[in-house]
C-alpha cells in the first residue's frame, strides 16, 4: 500500500535487496578494517596536532604548558610565573622596544590574526572573488602558504594554482582587502607561482621626519643619497650617479622636501668641492632663494639667461664625455672634476609653457642632451614638476628614477611610475594632504615601487644649511687630458 493505494508486488518478484559491499565480508575481515581505520585515524590526528603546534607554536604549547603546571604544581605557582613573565616582558619593552616587538609581539600578533582571520575566511574569499577553480570534480584552491604580521601591514604569502597569474590577484585587491578587514592590499611577485599580499591596516609615515645633523667629514655616496625613510623603517636612498630623477606632485605634495632633503644630504660634498649643484628656478626664487649659498650657479627665470645656462652645462657634457673617450666609462672622484647636479624647480616652465617658442625648444634640445648624455661625465638632472603628460615633458622616459608625490588622477600614476604599478598598489592619487613629502619611487629595472617619506626641513634648517655652507671655499679643478686631474683648494 502507497499512499493508501495498493501497489502490485509483482513487478519486484525476484529482485534482491541490495547490500553495502563491506556486509558481505567476514567478520573477522570487518574487525581488521575497522582496527585499520582507527588507526589511520589516530595517525591524521596526530599529524594535525603536530601541524598545529608548528604552525601556532605559542597559541598551542604556552596554553598546554600552563595547564600541565596547574594540574602538577596547582594555581599559585602558575599565578606566580605569570606574573614573574610579564614583568620580564615589561622590562624587556623598555629597554628594547624595537627587539620586542619584533621577536615577541609581532609573533604573537602573526598567529592571532593568521588563527582568526586569514585561515577562517580564506577558503570562503578566495571562492567569492573567484580566485579559485573547479576541474574534473576537484577544487583549485589557492593556498595560504605564510602569514607575518608587522603591526601596521600583515604579509601574506600564497602559491597561486596552476594558470593562474599575478594580474588575477592584482585586479581583485580592493575586495580582499576589505574581506581581510584592511585599508588597503599591494600584491608582490615573489618567484613563479609565488605572490605575496601586503594588507595595510595603517600608515607608518604619518609623522614628520626631522633631517639628521650636518657633519663636515661625512663622506656622501652619491649611489646612495638618504633623503627620507620608507615604510618599512628603512632609508630611502636616492641614486645621484649613474641616474636622472623627476619629482612630479601636485602643489603642496612636498617637492621641496625631497630637493632640500636631497641638498641637505649633498651638503658636505658641496663644501668640500666634490659636488657642484647648480639651479634654474622660474618661480623668482621662491624656493631655490630660500638658500643661495647651496649653488654655484643659480638663475631665478625661465628666459634666455636659463635657456643659455642650460646649453652651457649641455656642452660641458660633451666637452666632457669627450675628454672620458678611452680613457673612463663612468665618472669617478679621481678625475678631480666636480660631480654636478642642476635642479630644475617647475621644469614645464622651461620645456612647455614658455610663450617663446624657440627658447622653449632650446631649452628642451639642452635638457634633453644633459639627461641622455650626462650619466658617464658626471652629470644629472633633478627635475621637479606638476603635471606629468607627455605633452608636458615628452622625454620623461629618460629619467631613470621617477619619485610620484600626490598626484591628482589615478592615470598619472601609470604616467610617471610605469603602467600596471597602480594595480599593485601604487595608488599615489591616494596619498593625504597632511603628508607632505610621501611619495611612491620607481627606479628603472625594478618591478616594485617603494613607498617613502623625506625629511621635513624647516625654514630654521635652511638658515642652518646656509650658514653651513657660506665660509665654504671656492675650488678649482684643473684639468687634463687625461682626466685624471686632482681638486686643488
Amino acid at each position: 500500500m502507497n499512499g493508501g493505494k495498493w501497489v502490485d508486488p509483482a513487478p519486484f518478484e525476484g529482485v534482491r535487496p541490495r547490500v553495502p559491499w563491506w556486509m558481505l565480508l567476514p567478520g573477522r575481515v570487518k574487525w581488521l578494517a575497522g582496527v585499520l581505520a582507527l588507526v589511520w585515524l589516530a595517525v591524521v590526528l596526530v599529524v594535525r596536532l603536530v601541524l598545529a603546534v608548528v604552525r601556532y607554536p605559542v597559541a598551542t604549547l604556552v596554553p598546554g604548558v600552563a595547564a600541565w603546571c596547574w594540574l602538577r604544581f596547582g594555581l599559585s605557582p602558575l599565578v606566580l610565573a605569570l606574573l614573574s613573565l610579564v614583568c620580564a616582558l615589561t622590562v624587556w619593552y623598555g629597554l628594547a622596544r624595537e627587539s620586542f616587538l619584533r621577536h615577541c609581539w609581532y609573533r604573537l600578533l602573526t598567529e592571532w590574526r593568521r588563527a582568526t582571520v586569514y585561515v577562517p575566511r580564506w577558503r570562503t574569499v578566495v571562492r567569492l572573488a573567484e580566485l579559485s577553480k573547479e576541474g574534473r570534480g576537484r577544487e583549485h584552491r589557492p593556498r595560504l602558504r605564510r602569514v607575518r604580521s608587522e603591526g601596521w601591514r600583515d604579509r601574506v604569502r600564497v602559491r597561486m594554482i596552476p594558470a593562474q597569474s599575478p594580474e588575477a590577484w592584482e585586479l581583485r585587491r580592493e575586495g580582499l582587502a576589505h574581506s581581510f578587514g584592511a585599508r588597503s592590499c599591494r600584491v608582490r611577485v615573489l618567484r613563479p607561482r609565488v605572490v605575496e599580499l601586503d594588507f595595510v591596516h595603517r600608515d607608518p609615515l604619518l609623522r614628520p621626519l626631522t633631517v639628521p645633523a650636518l657633519v663636515d667629514s661625512a663622506e656622501v655616496d652619491l649611489r646612495r643619497v638618504t633623503v627620507g625613510r620608507t615604510e618599512n623603517g628603512k632609508p630611502w636612498r636616492l641614486r645621484l650617479l649613474g641616474s636622472q630623477v623627476l619629482v612630479v606632485g601636485v602643489p603642496g605634495a612636498g617637492k621641496g622636501s625631497v630637493l632640500w632633503s636631497l641638498v641637505w644630504q649633498l651638503a658636505p660634498a658641496v663644501r668640500a668641492g666634490l659636488v657642484r649643484l647648480v639651479g634654474i628656478d622660474p618661480k623668482g626664487g621662491m624656493e631655490l632663494g630660500q638658500c643661495p649659498d647651496a649653488f654655484d650657479r643659480v638663475v631665478y627665470d625661465n628666459g634666455p639667461e636659463a635657456v643659455a645656462l642650460l646649453e652651457e652645462i649641455a656642452a660641458e657634457v660633451k666637452e666632457r664625455a669627450t675628454r672620458y673617450r678611452g680613457i673612463r666609462r663612468l665618472w669617478a672622484r679621481s678625475t678631480g672634476e666636480p660631480f654636478t647636479v642642476l635642479v630644475v624647480d617647475e621644469l614645464a616652465d622651461l620645456i612647455a609653457y614658455q610663450p617663446d617658442k624657440q627658447l622653449r625648444e632650446r631649452a628642451a634640445r639642452a635638457i634633453q642632451t644633459i639627461t641622455s648624455q650626462g650619466r658617464a661625465p658626471g652629470y644629472a638632472v633633478v627635475g621637479l614638476v606638476q603635471d606629468p603628460r607627455k605633452e608636458v615633458v615628452s622625454f620623461r622616459h629618460l629619467f631613470t628614477t621617477r619619485v610620484a608625490l600626490r598626484l591628482d588622477e589615478p592615470q598619472q600614476v601609470d604616467m610617471v611610475l610605469g603602467d600596471g604599478v597602480r594595480q599593485r598598489g601604487a595608488a599615489a592619487h591616494e596619498i593625504s594632504e597632511n603628508t607632505p613629502g610621501v611619495a611612491w619611487v620607481k627606479v628603472d629595472g625594478q618591478r616594485e615601487p617603494d613607498r617613502a617619506r623625506a625629511f621635513h626641513v624647516t625654514d630654521a634648517d635652511l638658515v642652518e644649511l646656509g650658514v653651513f655652507l657660506a665660509p665654504a671655499t671656492v675650488h678649482e679643478f684643473p684639468t687634463r687630458p687625461d682626466g685624471a686631474g686632482e681638486a686643488a683648494a
